[in-house]
């Protein structure tokens, strides 16, 4: 358990960092460190938590970030640029901000006096259009040139080189996560799953981007907290990159969709509209390095953390 430290949140507010700072903040010091672009930490119930301290501030700001992060003992690099809309929108700053921004937060990082830990995210994008149970191992794909939908996955895997390369050649002691397809209550901005039962229990009509015949596995954020948490407190993490998503809840997003429907008795109607984007097609873990080296293990199935995610909200409406 991590207990008696500080804790610096890069994208704190954000969907995955607000309910990380909820598993931390009893026993911590948490500063969160976000510009607010997507803001979940307001639903928290914690927000006006007296260990917490909010900084508004853009990682791309070297000065700021990193007076922010003085006497940290855990840094959480979570902020991003991300989305599918987002990225293929602003492509330019997606790679400014998951680059140059995650290049500040190392160095910045690189510099504190006492540092038990960094954790990146990446993203299982770095698998390119399709990961059938990758593991950490497998070549990574960074795509077509000119294709906006690629820029998203070059600069999370150019941030993880770099995190690595600190870790070889600094010491920092650098802990990389790879998350696949995360979901919950609270998430913020785009995602399938979200706008599914959002839909679903307004018995609106779901709509498909495509044919619905692509393939995800989906992990509840707080299975995506619990990888996270490991990667910042076990030592065998330190130097690694790790596969965090739940290899067994896999559906198409047509059969996401029906499931939906079904989980919450909902009256929705599917319907498909043309995707004129690039996609990932199949994006299925191999997570067996973070179950043997950390302990690692998803825990909430499909049809449960469906469920959670309505009852959030609900309780929002």
């Amino acid at each position: 358990m991590i207990q008696n430290k500080k804790i610096f949140i890069t994208g704190g507010a954000g969907f995955i960092g607000s309910t990380l700072i909820g598993k931390l903040i009893e026993r911590n010091e948490i500063v969160a460190y976000d510009n607010l672009a997507r803001n979940a930490l307001q639903g928290k119930g914690w927000k006006d938590h007296k260990n917490l301290r909010l900084v508004v501030g853009d990682v791309l700001d070297y000065d700021k970030l990193a007076k922010a992060m003085a006497g940290a003992d855990v840094v959480v690099h979570c902020a991003a640029i991300a989305g599918i809309d987002t990225v293929v929108k602003n492509p330019v700053m997606t790679m400014r901000v998951n680059m140059v921004g995650s290049a500040n937060v190392l160095e910045a990082a690189s510099k504190l006096p006492q540092c038990d830990r960094v954790v990146c995210f990446s993203t299982s994008e770095v698998f390119g259009t399709t990961a059938f149970r990758s593991s950490e191992l497998d070549k990574t794909s960074i795509g077509v040139v000119g294709e906006a939908r690629w820029t998203y996955a070059v600069s999370k895997l150019a941030e993880e080189h770099l995190a690595i390369a600190y870790f070889q050649h600094s010491k920092l002691p650098v802990a990389v996560v790879r998350p696949f397809n995360v979901y919950g209550p609270g998430q913020v901005g785009e995602g399938a799953l979200r706008t599914f039962v959002q839909r679903a229990l307004k018995n609106e009509t779901i709509t498909i981007n495509g044919d619905g015949t692509q393939i995800r596995a989906w992990c509840y954020v707080d299975d995506m907290v619990r990888g996270t948490l490991l990667c910042m407190e076990h030592p065998k993490a330190i130097g690694e990159s790790f596969n965090i998503g739940n290899q067994r809840a896999i559906t198409t997003i047509y059969g996401l969709a029906n499931t939906v429907i079904r989980v919450l008795n909902s009256k929705s109607k599917i319907e498909f509209v043309y995707k004129d984007y690039a996609d990932v097609e199949l994006r299925i873990p191999n997570v067996a390095k973070a179950r043997d080296l950390i302990g690692f293990e998803a825990e909430v199935d499909l049809d449960e953390g469906i469920r959670r995610t309505a009852e959030g909200y609900r309780a929002e409406a």
